[in-house]
């Protein structure tokens, strides 16, 4: 009897331990599952009219409430119950099934509350353009503004026009375009004041680099009027607006009460985001401990929800370590985050431009190793780079992966490899300046469909005005002229502010195209420039010339920091230039000594100081004389370099050699010579030419023949600068 108590004992004890393990299971599968954002509307089912102030719960306690419009945003995940509650219509539940936008539709119980002054068809066309609008903010940015001048092209209220308004700043904001983000909020605000409209602007602001306004926005709001999720999204915004000011113990503040409210009302992903914020910001202050516990936090927070969550801050927490360069703790963290990648990567790509991606931290991983000299673990993780990079056609990280391989391996003592990376390094440079442009004839064309939508809209606008004015003077014939006069006024004034803006926009959308131009031309000369620098220290070393190498190296050296210093401005003082010159044609001619002699000559009555000239600009011209002029002279030649002055605001700044002249020159390359010495020409036309467009006819520069002779013709390159 004993025994066959005690065998029940075992099979119940079995099964409980079963049960036990599937329900922990369960749990963690339940735990791993991703949250994401449910957007949705409550409308009455006849009119479409929207119903504020509906409770929307979660099956897990999350609880949010509509706003003015009918919206309510939520944290939930696939499987979840919505339970709709309302004092005017039956209580609802609705299972999510993904992320796409759900509409609920109710019976009004108390008729008549909500009937519209205007038609009902009226009022659910807008909310049907609307609605499609929203659906296309993140897919297509003109087809959504589209949607929303349909919307406005309707007779709506004040309400619906804040509305309207509030998601074309939202379409602005995901597409990056913040300056017409912050107006349409603002003319949402005048329509129709919601706390949601403002905490959105003050977000704007800072994401358009205004950080004063951002807070000045942030404080004008009032916490009674905000829910709790928002209160949350009040202070974090503050917090960041702080952090950007510099101002770090008013951030840490800030991101301190936003997270106190976060855990109190179990706002699981802010509770996240803020111990990260928190930790960021206390690094910022120098405060490393205490950055590390807070981190320590996020990490074990970010886990709890889901894989991209986790890794999005096991990302940050390498970044910390890198900065802090414990560069141990950086490796052991990055190659965890690269296993969970790849299985992340099973079910969806990470698009290039996403910190996540594997070839991205493969790079980080080789510079870690880099810094903790190992060498042989870097050159490994670059070269995964490079290969990863390859697959996915990220041309970015390609091209950082190939350079810093190619400075291994010469310090590895593999000079073949190492020249091989950097021919690979110039190739992909090359493809990396044809995919830029062709991205900003994209850019272009981006802008001018926002530019027609826009301006659509604002017609639209002008248009609703102007007739809302022509009935109200049908009904008041007294105040006819008066009207008139204000709507004329107020329609010149919208037009003044709405081209400003516009030409605002493009003057921006200009100098950053323009911007992007030069920093892709300067990436394709200092590589040439290495490039060539680095062959004549080869030809040094193969003809075991150690000390005139380690004496060339060295100079070099000092010149590459002057050129890296330089190569992100567009303009730096002349006597930086003269100093970098300088220094530049001594290390030809020391390789050259045979072949020529220099001189540079600076008139005295010149400041130096109050002139400023593109960085590099000079260098290509003195390149050419030694090595396409004066080298194959059969005498021993002169290159001179002299500034003078030209006039009270001007000087002239001449490189003259009497080498063999451009003509000879010309005849004497080979068709690779003659196709690379053209790049190098048309790149600083370009640059040249972009220049004067952004500081207005700023440089000038001439190519002529030195002297009048068939045999050593010279040349004579004279550049014209002019002061600021």
């Amino acid at each position: 009897m004993i025994k066959i108590k005690h065998t029940y004992s075992l099979i119940f004890f079995f099964l409980f331990t079963l049960l036990s393990f599937g329900q922990s299971n369960n749990t963690k599968t339940k735990k791993e599952e991703a949250f994401f954002t449910v957007r949705g509307s409550v409308y009455l089912k006849d009119t479409r009219e929207p119903i504020d102030n509906v409770s929307i719960q979660v099956n897990d306690g999350r609880y949010t409430r509509t706003d003015v419009f009918g919206k309510f945003v939520v944290k939930a995940r696939v499987g979840d119950e919505l339970t709709i509650m309302h004092n005017d219509f039956e209580t609802v539940r609705y299972t999510v099934l993904s992320d796409e936008r759900i509409t609920i539709l109710v019976d009004e119980q108390n008729k008549g509350r909500y009937k519209s002054a205007r038609s009902d068809d009226v009022v659910r066309q807008f909310n049907q353009m609307i609605d499609s609008a929203d659906a296309y903010l993140r897919k297509d940015a003109a087809k959504s503004i589209k949607f929303v001048g349909d919307a406005l092209n309707y007779d709506v209220s004040s309400r619906q026009s804040a509305e309207a308004h509030e998601l074309l700043g939202d379409v602005y904001v995901y597409w990056k375009q913040y300056d017409l983000a912050i107006s349409a909020y603002k003319v949402s605000l005048q329509n129709f004041e919601m706390a949601s409209s403002k905490l959105k602007l003050a977000d704007a602001y800072t994401k358009n680099e205004e950080y004063q306004k951002s807070v000045d926005t942030y404080k004008s709001l009032n916490e009674k009027d905000l829910s709790n999720y928002e209160k949350t999204v009040l202070y974090e915004g503050l917090g960041d607006a702080y952090l950007k000011l510099k101002n770090t113990q008013q951030a840490i503040s800030s991101y301190e009460k936003g997270l106190e409210i976060a855990k109190k009302h179990l706002i699981a992903p802010k509770v996240t985001d803020l111990n990260s914020k928190i930790a960021e910001a206390y690094n910022l202050k120098g405060e490393v401990a205490k950055a590390k516990g807070y981190y320590n936090n996020s990490l074990k927070l970010a886990q709890q929800e889901n894989k991209k969550r986790a890794v999005e801050e096991q990302v940050k927490v390498a970044e910390f370590n890198s900065l802090n360069r414990d560069y141990d703790s950086e490796i052991q963290i990055r190659k965890d985050v690269i296993e969970t990648l790849e299985d992340i990567e099973k079910d969806s790509v990470l698009p290039n431009e996403s910190p996540l991606t594997i070839q991205k931290q493969n790079y980080k991983l080789g510079n870690a190793y880099l810094l903790n000299n190992d060498l042989d673990s870097a050159i490994s993780y670059f070269e995964k780079s490079i290969e990863e990079a390859d697959k996915k056609g990220d041309l970015e990280v390609k091209k950082d992966a190939t350079r810093r391989a190619s400075e291994v391996y010469y310090s590895l003592g593999e000079d073949e490899k190492g020249r091989e990376a950097i021919d690979e390094f110039k190739s992909v440079v090359d493809e990396l300046y044809a995919k830029k442009i062709q991205e900003l004839s994209q850019v272009a064309r981006f802008s001018r469909n926002l530019a027609e939508q826009q301006n659509r809209i604002t017609t639209l606008e002008s248009d609703r005005a102007l007739s809302k004015s022509k009935y109200e003077l049908t009904q008041e014939r007294n105040k006819r002229q008066q009207l008139i006069i204000y709507s004329l006024l107020g329609g010149l004034v919208l037009f003044l502010i709405t081209g400003f803006l516009m030409y605002k926009y493009i003057k921006q959308q200009r100098l950053a195209n323009n911007l992007l131009a030069l920093k892709s031309l300067r990436s394709q000369m200092n590589p040439h420039f290495i490039f060539n620098a680095l062959n004549s220290v080869n030809s040094f070393i193969a003809t075991n010339d150690e000390r005139t190498a380690n004496k060339y190296l060295s100079d070099f050296s000092q010149l590459m920091r002057a050129v890296l210093e330089n190569s992100e401005e567009d303009f730096i003082p002349l006597k930086k230039e003269i100093e970098l010159l300088q220094l530049y044609t001594k290390l030809e001619h020391f390789r050259f000594q045979d072949k020529f002699e220099y001189s540079i000559d600076v008139d005295g009555t010149i400041n130096v100081d109050e002139f400023q000239i593109p960085p590099m600009l000079l260098q290509p011209y003195i390149e050419n004389a030694v090595w396409h002029g004066l080298r194959y002279k059969k005498e021993k030649g002169h290159l001179n370099i002299a500034i003078k002055p030209k006039s009270k605001d001007e000087i002239t700044i001449t490189i003259s050699d009497d080498g063999i002249g451009r003509t000879r020159s010309k005849q004497m390359k080979t068709e690779n010579q003659k196709k690379q010495n053209s790049k190098g020409m048309n790149n600083i036309k370009k640059r040249v030419a972009i220049l004067n467009e952004m500081y207005k006819d700023k440089v000038d520069v001439t190519i002529e023949d030195f002297q009048q002779t068939e045999e050593d013709a010279g040349t004579k390159v004279v550049v014209t600068l002019k002061k600021d």
